[in-house]
């Protein structure tokens, strides 16, 4: 793994009679819950110093993992049972399914951390769907309107799943605050990641943004 496990720097509770920070909500990727990846060490983090957290449930049983519109309604019933604005927490086609999710849904969102979105408008490497198949589920055109929150997009140099100027093309079209992160591939376990250090600080980050 190339970082240390959060630590100190998962943001903790709130001290008595302070303002109870927003509530965060992840939202994975395809693969859904995987432990040892950095939202789910995140989300334990978190959870632990007393914040609020959910994860946007997988698709279960034989329902088409590609579904866009099931994804889409996932998060949005997630929102609407969360307490108060939340923090999105998005990774991969997460990004996307909170993009789409945006076009639509006019809950409020205290702002949104979105780690290595994937380029959906071109092929993807071998053993990811394919334009077809993204196309036919609904994901692309990849939305490129102004997103309605404060959001960070979080950049990596080498990703295999999106090059990095067509991520900043993403980042300015949505209006977000674009960070580069250097070679960390698609941020994932096969990358080495595993705990993300970096993901606690700008959670905080976007609550006084």
């Amino acid at each position: 793994m190339r970082s240390t496990a959060p630590g100190s720097a998962v943001p903790g509770s709130t001290a008595p009679g302070s303002r109870l920070p927003p509530p965060v909500v992840i939202v994975p990727g395809l693969r859904g819950h995987v432990p040892d990846h950095w939202p789910t060490v995140l989300a334990e983090g978190l959870a632990a110093a007393g914040r609020d957290v959910r994860t946007v449930p997988p698709l279960t049983g034989d329902r088409d993992q590609l579904d866009r519109e099931a994804r889409v309604a996932a998060l949005e019933e997630t929102v609407a049972r969360t307490p108060g604005p939340p923090i999105l927490v998005a990774h991969s086609a997460g990004v996307m399914t909170t993009v789409h999710w945006a076009q639509r849904s006019r809950r409020p969102v205290h702002g949104a951390l979105l780690a290595t979105p994937p380029d959906f408008d071109t092929p993807l490497p071998e053993g990811y769907p394919t334009p077809e198949a993204l196309r036919h589920r609904g994901w692309t055109p990849t939305p490129r309107s102004a997103l309605p929150f404060p959001s960070i997009v979080a950049m990596s140099d080498d990703d295999p799943l999106a090059p990095a100027h067509r991520v900043s093309a993403l980042a300015a079209a949505w209006g977000s605050r674009l960070i580069g992160l250097g070679a960390v591939g698609h941020l994932n376990p096969a990358s080495g990641y595993g705990p993300w250090v970096q993901a606690a600080e700008l959670v905080r980050e976007l609550e006084f943004d």
